[in-house]
């Protein structure tokens, strides 16, 4: 093709417009036959010169600016030569930029002693990189240590992760190899020695450090005042066996917050609140040592409880044991009655659970009588039992039946005060089924 499609309708198009200024509609239709011939032919590209030929006999006046876009429309690769020409040579110049700026001292060296300025690139990107990890650094340590808000740490964190970025992108390779050259024209700002660049570094990981323990402070803060108010609720709003847990709750708070790190900026922020915090408890509760002793007497005056119904579990028990039980029944009471009255939530506790150990103990005693009366009872007799034999005849015939009978009534008499559920309570039930089958034998 001759003639391509692109340039062979700018021409049709201006052919036309000249057609219509002077009604030339036979002129018209001669060129298009002209360039659709020359579309159709196989070669190389027309020349201006022929396209000119083609239409200014028919229009005289066709515009010159057409025919050289048409003809900048039918040779693209001298438009396409002239951009992969500059292309290309962008390309090598970039490719010889990068090669002379990669970190490899023995390319760079020589490059440095005789043309310093190909080395720019690279000195521009470390200047900018010092500059901003220093100037994050100082930044992040203002922000972090002289912090007035939460949002002042979270700032702070996000400056040294910028620092870390700048800091990472410095290249490690030219430590000890001073650029000269670039420092003489632009007044280099860093020395970038080994140890400048560990003294950068531990700057961060301490104020990473810092960070993370400023938020975990801040966290701990903030849950604890959550937990603080709830128990406060819980404690204004419960019936009074509940208040316990309320209190124990509410003292604990109290206790973490006066352990925040002082350092911290939630540790200061903690101290300014703590005073508030222990006088709005006071108000509320009671002083907080007296409370706090309280506390200490009823989670031990507990323990002693617990640990009585827990070997009162599983009976029957022995005597020896009931009396155990009964020593951790008092010693609960003893611990419950050392409240001090002036803690009101505590005492009205303390006198509630006194009552109710008074009861258990009660339980616990009695038992403890049934079980040495019972075992008083079946030893006598046992004794009884003893005696009868010794003194009844080899011979039936001789044995008095009715003083037999009379004896073993007695027996059978004295193993019914034995009482159910105690330690003898199922051999005192053998022995006398085994006394009642005598007795029937001599009646």
């Amino acid at each position: 093709m001759r003639l391509n499609n692109r340039a062979f309708k700018i021409l049709a198009e201006e052919a036309k417009r000249c057609a219509s200024r002077s009604q030339g509609d036979v002129q018209y239709g001669i060129v298009l036959k002209r360039l659709e011939k020359l579309r159709l032919q196989s070669g190389s590209p027309v020349s201006k010169e022929e396209l000119r030929a083609t239409v200014m006999d028919m229009f005289p006046d066709f515009s010159s600016k057409a025919i050289d876009a048409a003809d900048r429309a039918n040779h693209p690769s001298k438009i396409l030569g002239i951009i992969k020409s500059g292309t290309i040579g962008l390309v090598v110049c970039t490719g010889l930029l990068w090669v002379v700026n990669l970190p490899y001292p023995p390319i760079r060296r020589p490059i440095a002693q005789t043309a310093p300025l190909l080395l720019l690139p690279s000195f521009f990107n470390m200047d900018r990189n010092y500059r901003g990890a220093i100037s994050k650094v100082e930044q992040a340590d203002q922000l972090i240590n002289q912090a007035t808000s939460s949002s002042d740490i979270l700032l702070g964190e996000e400056k040294i992760s910028q620092s870390q970025k700048h800091l990472d992108a410095l290249p490690v390779w030219f430590l000890g190899y001073e650029p000269q050259r670039y420092c003489t024209f632009f007044s280099c700002s860093w020395r970038f020695t080994l140890d400048e660049f560990e003294t950068a570094r531990k700057a961060i990981g301490r104020a990473e450090a810092k960070v993370f323990q400023e938020k975990n402070a801040l966290t701990q803060l903030q849950e604890t005042e959550t937990t603080l108010e709830q128990a406060k609720q819980k404690y204004l709003t419960t019936t009074a066996t509940e208040k316990e847990n309320a209190i124990a709750s509410w003292q604990t708070a109290l206790q973490t917050i006066s352990l925040i790190p002082p350092t911290t900026f939630a540790g200061k922020q903690a101290q300014q609140k703590f005073n508030f915090y222990r006088e709005d408890f006071e108000k509320n509760v009671g002083k907080f040592e007296t409370v706090e002793k309280a506390g200490t007497f009823l989670d031990v005056a507990k323990q002693f409880a617990w640990q009585a119904a827990k070997m009162s579990q599983n009976p029957p028990h022995s005597a020896a044991k009931w009396q155990q039980i009964t020593g951790f029944w008092e010693e609960a009471i003893a611990q419950l009655e050392k409240v001090d009255p002036q803690d009101k939530a505590s005492y009205i506790q303390a006198q509630t659970k006194i009552a109710e150990y008074r009861v258990n103990l009660s339980q616990v005693k009695l038992k403890q009588e049934e079980e040495q009366a019972s075992v008083q009872a079946i030893e006598r007799a046992k004794n009884q039992i003893q005696n009868l034999l010794a003194s009844t005849p080899d011979n039936a015939d001789r044995v008095n039946r009715p003083q037999t009978a009379a004896i073993i009534q007695g027996i059978i008499n004295e193993l019914q005060k034995v009482q159910p559920g105690t330690t003898v309570s199922s051999e005192a039930q053998e022995l006398i089924e085994f006394a009642k089958a005598k007795l029937k034998e001599l009646q």
